[in-house]
């Protein structure tokens, strides 16, 4: 079955630095934005770029990201001759392992690609929030003639040794990649989004995968080894929102971003929608004590108290004198009357107890490692207890030291 291109989708991290929030699910499994999971920014990429296959890498407690996708059909990627695939390790003749690697969990799923024949693959991360055309990607990956094209954007020169930087020449190729560099060279930061021309990269996952000392990984192994042979490799120039939502903190940071408009990160954009599976739930009800002022809720919430600057997923529940101020509370948590949460990040189905007072203002949490408040899902705290600033509990409420 010919397809010209085909996006495989990383998504089978634990996101340990999401720590309690990623106990129980994968990390693009996590709700953003009160009405969204993280995962739904690529799939919706590649249905609004025209790329209708797409296999989808899981590991890591994948039951809920599993569930949550589906048949594919939101995303309109449920089509009988393409779709989406979820793709978990497996075993065959020869035996089996767990994705011991990026680069690995492709070389693993290379019968799936060439299924589809394609004469390019779209490798992508499922922890990142951004809104890409693809197709335009692809299109300069075809003008450059490249054998890989990497997607990336200028970051600040002090934050460039966090990331994979590019050194380009005058018609933006590549010409020096350097994983994580004590001193930079370049600001043009590897965003984790690669096009590849697949006959090639076929050839090198299965050589990758024959070295015993590789990590098998695009950013250490791949494509190093590529610029070293001499491959042709081009960069495309992002300079749209995008935030690796892969800690606590840029997690917070990218829900607060979506009440900014000058942000850049636009989920109103109707030429470049943001697809998501419904929420099964009845309208929000604001009550007649109920302030909401600079925030986003969803569908099922019942909110009585004072909401500001703040993101509430489905069927959130806020009590009479209850208090909400920069956090953000996903699916199912209630706070009940008089309770007080600030610059907190709740877990799913939490629930704050009367008179609770959970989190505060950032130059409180100088002392504590964590900097914002961060509740497990299913966490329960009873009426009147008191959580600091930049604690961490668990879902018994018992506090998680770094």
């Amino acid at each position: 079955m010919k397809k010209e291109c085909v996006a495989m989708l990383l998504a089978g991290g634990q996101g340990s630095r999401l720590y309690v929030l990623t106990g129980e699910m994968a990390k693009p499994a996590v709700p953003f934005g009160g009405k969204y999971r993280i995962i739904d920014f690529p799939l919706s990429n590649c249905s609004n770029s025209g790329i209708d296959t797409v296999g989808v890498l899981t590991q890591y407690r994948p039951l809920e990201l599993n569930s949550y996708i589906g048949s594919g059909q939101p995303w309109d990627l449920d089509g009988s001759t393409g779709g989406v695939h979820i793709l978990p390790p497996y075993m065959d003749s020869k035996g089996g392992t767990w994705y011991k690697g990026t680069a690995n969990a492709i070389y693993q799923n290379i019968g799936f690609v060439d299924y589809y024949e394609p004469d390019y693959v779209v490798i992508l991360s499922g922890d990142h929030i951004y809104k890409m055309d693809y197709s335009k990607m692809v299109a300069r990956h075809k003008e450059s003639g490249a054998a890989c094209t990497i997607s990336v954007m200028e970051v600040p020169w002090e934050e460039a040794p966090r990331f994979g930087i590019m050194s380009v020449n005058e018609d933006d190729m590549i010409t020096e990649f350097a994983e994580k560099p004590k001193a930079p060279k370049s600001n043009l930061a590897s965003m984790g989004i690669y096009v590849f021309s697949w006959k090639t990269l076929r050839q090198y996952l299965t050589e990758d995968e024959a070295d015993p000392t590789s990590e098998n990984d695009f950013g250490k192994n791949v494509i190093p080894a590529m610029l070293e042979n001499g491959e042709k490799m081009a960069a495309y120039r992002f300079a749209g929102y995008w935030k690796d939502v892969g800690t606590l903190e840029s997690l917070w940071d990218a829900n607060m971003d979506m009440l900014s408009p000058e942000s850049g990160l636009d989920l109103h954009d109707e030429s470049w929608p943001v697809y998501a599976r419904s929420v099964n739930a009845p309208p929000t009800f604001l009550g007649t004590g109920s302030r909401v002022a600079h925030s986003a809720f969803n569908r099922g919430s019942i909110l009585d108290g004072d909401v500001q600057n703040s993101v509430l997923a489905s069927n959130v529940r806020v009590g009479k004198g209850a208090r909400i101020s920069y956090s953000v509370l996903l699916p199912g948590t209630v706070v009940e009357e008089n309770a007080v949460v600030e610059y907190a990040i709740l877990g799913e189905d939490c629930r704050i107890g009367v008179g609770c007072r959970v989190g505060g203002a950032p130059e409180d949490t100088a002392p504590s490692p964590w900097g914002l408040t961060v509740l497990a899902p299913h966490c329960r705290l009873p009426d009147g207890k008191q959580v600091r600033p930049g604690i961490m509990l668990d879902r018994n409420g018992e506090e998680v030291s770094k």
